[in-house]
């Protein structure tokens, strides 16, 4: 089963997804960043290539001829990714193919509604029986 965890008072949810995504990568695993919103995608991304100035994370975007032997993609097409490890929802709805992967991880910021959103994501999971583990994040950089 899925093992879900959600990243709640986040001051920065790409700042966070960043974070995240350069963990898993260090430790070898596929990733999957659900961002539906084109915005969104396009602002992880940028973070990706830039942040830090030092280091990189190889990534690609889900549509690219690349994706098949990236480890990190952009996007929302779990295909794309041969192994299913992580998945960072970016979205505002329960990703349609969570229950693919091995982790899911929601980020959740104090904005009104991102916290609606997130409550109702979090009762989604809830009703389903999953097991959630909630990382409070405020005061944390």
């Amino acid at each position: 089963m899925t093992s879900i965890s959600f990243y709640t008072h986040a001051a920065d949810k790409l700042a966070i997804a960043h974070r995240l995504v350069a963990k898993a990568w260090e430790q070898k695993l596929n990733v999957l960043v659900y961002a539906p919103d084109e915005t969104v995608a396009a602002g992880i991304d940028r973070l990706l290539w830039t942040q830090p100035a030092l280091s990189f994370v190889p990534h690609c975007r889900d549509s690219s001829s690349l994706a098949a032997v990236t480890p990190v993609i952009i996007g929302e097409r779990a295909d794309a990714l041969q192994n299913a490890d992580v998945l960072i929802n970016l979205g505002n709805e329960p990703p349609p193919v969570f229950s693919r992967f091995e982790r899911l991880m929601e980020i959740v910021t104090d904005e009104e509604n991102d916290l609606i959103q997130g409550r109702q994501r979090y009762r989604f999971y809830k009703d389903r029986g999953y097991e959630l583990a909630n990382h409070d994040l405020r005061g944390k950089k």
